[in-house]
């Protein structure tokens, strides 16, 4: 698992884990295009990969994709989530439940997985209450993740920080 703040280079540094691990990685996308922003943040992180990756965009049933014996970079775990927070009408526990099951079933697939995720969590308390729902789902969702991780690195303004492993 690959954790930090926005552009603390998270993706980058996973990226780059994923291919000295493997020549052919997986890249699986699990954004969701919601504005045109959005799209262009989305097209630089494509344009940044090389041909040596296997693209595949998938917004929240990961397990229905095959890729046993792989490389798989997981980008990013906190979209995933907010596809099923946002699907799920904002029910924490539904959607915590929901996307639980779904980690597990994909990871017991025979794979060498990277999860990428954010730290939402560390700034000041939101004042808006589906903020601090979205907030505490993601907190509760990255330890999970970060439980059944062998490694866990924080990037900090680009330098990755070895937490766990």
């Amino acid at each position: 698992m690959v954790t930090g703040g926005a552009r603390s280079g998270k993706s980058s540094y996973a990226e780059s884990l994923a291919l000295l691990l493997a020549p052919d990685p997986i890249y699986l996308a699990t954004a969701r295009i919601w504005d045109d922003e959005f799209r262009e943040r989305v097209r630089r992180h494509q344009e940044r990969r090389g041909p040596q990756w296997t693209n595949i965009e998938e917004e929240k049933f990961l397990s229905k994709h095959d890729v046993s014996g792989r490389v798989v970079l997981v980008d990013c775990l906190t979209l995933w989530a907010t596809n099923f927070f946002y699907d799920m009408e904002s029910d924490v526990d539904k959607a915590l439940d929901a996307i639980k099951a779904e980690f597990h079933k994909f990871t017991s697939q025979d794979a060498t997985f990277i999860f990428v995720t954010n730290e939402i969590g560390m700034g000041g308390t939101s004042g808006n209450e589906l903020q601090r729902k979205f907030t505490d789902m993601q907190g509760w969702m990255n330890q999970h993740v970060a439980s059944c991780a062998n490694a866990v690195i924080m990037m900090v303004s680009g330098i990755p920080v070895k937490i766990k492993g």
